[in-house]
């Protein structure tokens, strides 16, 4: 990521800089709510770190979220969709601005040694495993919430809705789409605009943005081949499925090197295999689970065409039935308006200055996604959550620094968190001025 490296004012001076917005003579200061506000965030976020929950199953997680908007004096729905939470504050007439934040951990365990380091263990898909917030969403709710209190506090500067909503699942790609079917958009107001943050392992302080598709589309395989079982002595009275699925993951490979236009980006990853339960015995079936992503519908075409033809391509190289294939839950590009993007970013330009950049295309996929096909104006920009020590280091050829989904990923609360509330208020600030 394209951010300039370097450290941010100490926090007295960002303290005093956060909001630096013309006030109400009876509103407080610019920057005393979150100067004030900010231990009862870190712990916040400590909490969330520490009690992370799988998607759909952020009972806890939501319950908390939910405590602390009506506090603020948000009208709270919860169970939305599942687990979700949809907070609304009416301040008079104008737009609806929706604001989310995400609340699901993922199924895999910490390894950053954290005093606040989570030791959850959740049954996904009837098995116990471990569980981290290691895409930050921790972040993500803290800042959110922050950015409630900013706003409230500041209702004599803003007129319009204010629609928070703290969606499920994000990682398994449900969460939006539930929350959607459940009426989001039409038992609550439908936002004239959507906002959302991402953390990243770029600098702290630092602030990224993309105007047009900001994020890949992605579309979830599941593939099934089907052999012939039998002893691990005898192979040539069975049909190896194993053999089948290993020469698939290989030969797919000249789909994205020899079919795809260079120039466009697309990837294809299989990240699960399983079959087999001893090592004398060869299976009946191996299944595969992997990931379409690409920003081109024509390539995305390409791309599945080709994942279905390598497949029966193997299997029948073997011998073996046809396999099944199935593409599932496609999600579309985050697409960031145009037009409100370069309103936007002028609005981070002036707050942050050099600190702000554009992104290079994001080659992760998000369902946030799902609110700009449901016909709202988006805007999705990352900040960065890393010492920016190390982050000078590891470009100067020193050890990376771990990015998101790693058992390492840990952002540095402070100044993250401030600089996500600050840059969420400004947005909504501008969106919503009298």
């Amino acid at each position: 990521m394209s951010a300039v490296m370097r450290r941010l004012p100490p926090a007295a001076s960002l303290v005093l800089a956060l909001l630096a917005v013309p006030a109400h003579a009876a509103a407080p200061a610019a920057g005393t709510v979150l100067a004030a506000d900010y231990p009862r965030l870190q712990a916040l976020y400590e909490d969330m770190h520490r009690n992370p929950e799988t998607g759909f199953q952020e009972t806890r997680t939501a319950a908390r979220l939910a405590r602390e908007m009506r506090a603020l004096g948000f009208e709270v729905t919860e169970h939305l969709g599942g687990t979700g939470v949809v907070a609304v504050y009416r301040n008079g007439p104008g737009p609806a601005v929706m604001v989310r934040t995400e609340l699901d951990g993922l199924p895999m365990a910490e390894k950053t040694g954290l005093a606040y380091a989570s030791k959850a263990v959740a049954t996904v898909d009837g098995v116990r495993t471990p569980v981290a917030h290691a895409c930050g969403h921790d972040i993500h709710m803290a800042a959110w919430v922050g950015a409630a209190q900013a706003l409230v506090a500041r209702k004599d500067q803003w007129s319009g809705v204010l629609v928070f909503v703290a969606q499920p699942d994000e990682e398994g790609d449900r969460g939006a789409r539930a929350m959607l079917a459940d009426g989001l958009f039409t038992r609550f107001p439908k936002p004239d605009y959507a906002l959302a943050l991402h953390v990243t392992p770029a600098a702290y302080g630092t602030i990224g943005y993309r105007a047009g598709p900001a994020m890949a589309a992605s579309d979830t395989l599941e593939i099934v081949f089907h052999g012939r079982g039998g002893h691990g002595a005898a192979p040539q009275l069975t049909i190896d499925p194993i053999m089948v699925a290993a020469r698939f993951v290989v030969d797919l490979q000249a789909v994205l090197g020899r079919e795809k236009d260079p120039s466009e980006f697309g990837v294809i990853s299989i990240g699960a295999i399983h079959g087999g339960s001893a090592g004398n015995i060869i299976p009946d079936t191996v299944s595969l689970v992997g990931t379409v992503r690409s920003y081109s519908p024509a390539v995305r075409d390409v791309l599945i065409r080709g994942v279905e033809r390598t497949a029966r391509a193997s299997a029948d190289m073997a011998g073996a039935q046809a396999p099944q294939v199935t593409v599932r839950d496609g999600l579309g590009p985050v697409v960031n308006d145009v037009a409100l993007t370069t309103r936007l970013a002028g609005v981070l330009t002036a707050a942050f200055g050099d600190r702000v950049s554009v992104n290079p295309p994001i080659t992760g996929s998000e369902d946030f996604s799902e609110y700009g096909k449901a016909g709202v104006r988006s805007f999705y920009f990352t900040i960065g959550g890393a010492d920016p020590a190390r982050v000078a280091a590891a470009a100067a050829g020193g050890a990376p620094v771990p990015g998101n989904h790693s058992p390492l990923f840990a952002p540095t609360p402070e100044p993250t968190i401030r600089t996500g509330v600050e840059a969420m208020t400004r947005l909504a600030l501008d969106l919503l001025r009298r």
